[in-house]
């Protein structure tokens, strides 16, 4: 199935179908650059012509402090995939809270997405019947897989992680062949591992094909639609 918009209408058609006694907690995960962001934006955008309450968070702003991590090189896909992110503080602060026999009371994110400045983000409370729509990397590591209701993994090659990634953080980098060079370095060989480890594209109960935003692929996992009860 493609054109953007009939795909975002079955993924909101599948999410409103999920049924909780707690909100709802649907993870977008995917690699650098696959387009995890803007499906999110898009997604929670469309939920909220629904009746429901529709939270949005991005796991970029639980990342840890760069001096936290000294298990690894700071620059090394091991650093990157084994500490970048603070898995606790997304349990405890996110997603738990939200989850069976939580107070629904949650934070957003504890860091700018740079990990070098402390956000002060309140703690909101969310509605019984509302749907939380987080994206991020690395979302089916065991420390999160359990804490999801549904996830949504948007696939892309690595060249084309490669080639979106690089020309999008150029902008901030020292030139499009450092950002190639760190893409290469840290960010793919840090994504492989995560890949060959969770699958996640195979555990996820809905893969999107985003190799052309325009026209993404929806492709719903064999036990997909076991997700719409508990």
């Amino acid at each position: 199935m493609g054109d953007r918009a009939a795909v975002l209408g079955e993924l909101a058609e599948v999410v409103l179908g999920v049924r909780r006694e707690h909100p709802v907690r649907v993870g977008i995960d995917g690699c650098s650059a696959a387009g995890k962001t803007t499906l999110a934006d898009e997604l929670a955008e469309l939920l909220r012509r629904s009746d429901r309450e529709v939270l949005r968070a991005g796991l970029d702003y639980f990342k840890r402090a760069p001096e936290l991590r000294t298990g690894y090189p700071i620059e090394s896909a091991e650093s990157y995939y084994f500490e970048m992110y603070d898995y606790d503080a997304i349990r405890e602060r996110l997603l738990a809270p939200l989850g069976p026999r939580g107070d629904r009371r949650y934070t957003a994110g504890l860091r700018e997405a740079n990990a070098r400045i402390a956000l002060d983000s309140p703690v909101r409370t969310a509605g019984p019947d509302a749907i939380l729509v987080a994206d991020g990397a690395f979302l089916q590591r065991p420390e999160l897989d359990a804490f999801w209701d549904l996830r949504i993994y948007v696939d892309v090659s690595f060249e084309t992680v490669l080639r979106r990634g690089a020309a999008r953080d150029a902008a901030w980098m020292d030139s499009l062949a450092a950002a190639e060079e760190r893409y290469r370095n840290r960010y793919i060989p840090g994504e492989q591992l995560y890949v060959a480890q969770v699958c996640p594209a195979e555990r996820a109960q809905l893969v999107v094909n985003n190799e052309d935003p325009a026209n993404p692929v929806l492709i719903r996992s064999a036990g997909g639609l076991g997700v719409l009860r508990p």
